[in-house]
């Protein structure tokens, strides 16, 4: 579905339910009745976890053809608020709700169940011909304050001033830099918003100078599955596979290291796992919607085992699916 601004969702959000057509390809019919497995469903969901939600969805509606998830994705200001007003039943976030949003929702009679998901890894990516191959969570604070500004400084190269690439203000993946890599210090002048994430790839693909960060799951080229029929990705579920995921070879992913080591590792799924990789966060879904509703339907869908293997081809850990790594090469 296309991306719009929240004013226009909060105000057209009732419209879409009875409108299913407006939701993308191949819609159906907006599917009559509501239960577990069938009717309408609104999820807001932060823009950094599209690739990993929409299979879901796609999956899932392909499972159910009479349920229909509507996504609608954001910043996540703006999920908690589609959740804390009503505009949605199901919330994809990077974090649990507070006490007082949980007890808003009460007063409300509307009841927040949660579940972490999966744990997603923040990527650090660079054009193809940058020379760099690793930086330290020292060196990616320097360059996000504005401490270093020239790539020269961080390896010899003749790629000039270093330009930083995010989503837009707002994302969570901006707030887990300024929270756990600038510990609250402002980012450096030299930080642009590219306002998505595949405007955020397709920067970095394209400037020689660019450095970016994105959710794992924009990175792994086992998003070919993304155009694959929903018919074809339910047949993968049932194959006990679980070789590794790879990167995309139109960027080049950084590995990261910690400030007191010498190696450093890349974001496969073993090293989220294992915590080798530095730069990661959970993923929680929340559902506040009624027993025996979709809401709860495709809750308990995307915690299910086969849920929890969908996630795995799109680069993140899912929660309750342990990866097993054949190579990393």
């Amino acid at each position: 579905m296309k991306k719009i601004y929240y004013v226009i969702f909060l105000a057209v959000s009732a419209l879409m339910l009875t409108c299913m057509g407006c939701k993308g390809k191949g819609r159906r019919e907006a599917p009559k009745g509501n239960s577990s497995t069938s009717g309408t469903v609104v999820m807001a969901c932060d823009a950094s976890f599209e690739n990993i939600m929409q299979q879901e969805i796609e999956v899932f509606e392909y499972v159910y053809p009479n349920a229909s998830v509507l996504p609608y994705y954001t910043d996540e200001k703006a999920c908690v608020d589609s959740l804390l007003f009503g505009s949605a039943r199901l919330a994809v976030i990077s974090h649990e709700l507070t006490k007082d949003q949980v007890d808003f929702l009460k007063d409300k009679k509307h009841f927040a169940k949660t579940k972490k998901i999966a744990v997603d890894a923040i990527a650090v990516i660079v054009n193809p011909e940058n020379p760099v191959e690793n930086l330290s969570i020292k060196e990616l604070q320097e360059i996000l304050s504005g401490q270093v500004t020239e790539w020269n400084d961080v390896y010899p190269s003749k790629l000039g001033t270093i330009q930083v690439i995010f989503d837009h203000n707002g994302s969570s993946v901006v707030k887990y830099m300024a929270d756990s890599i600038l510990m609250g210090k402002p980012f450096a002048d030299n930080v642009a918003a590219a306002q998505s994430m595949e405007a955020v790839f397709n920067e970095v693909k394209n400037r020689r100078n660019a450095i970016g960060l994105v959710g794992v799951s924009w990175i792994s080229s086992d998003l070919k599955t993304v155009d694959m029929p929903a018919e074809e990705r339910v047949k993968t579920l049932e194959v006990d596979d679980t070789t590794a995921t790879t990167f995309t070879d139109d960027v080049k992913v950084l590995a990261m290291r910690r400030n007191n080591s010498i190696e450093a590792f890349k974001p496969y799924q073993a090293y989220i796992f294992d915590g080798s990789y530095p730069l990661y966060r959970s993923i929680y879904m929340i559902n506040t919607g009624a027993s025996g509703s979709l809401a709860n339907g495709f809750f308990a869908f995307v915690t299910s085992f086969r849920g929890q293997k969908l996630m795995m081809s799109t680069g993140v850990l899912p929660a309750t699916v342990h990866h097993r790594m054949v190579s990393v090469d």
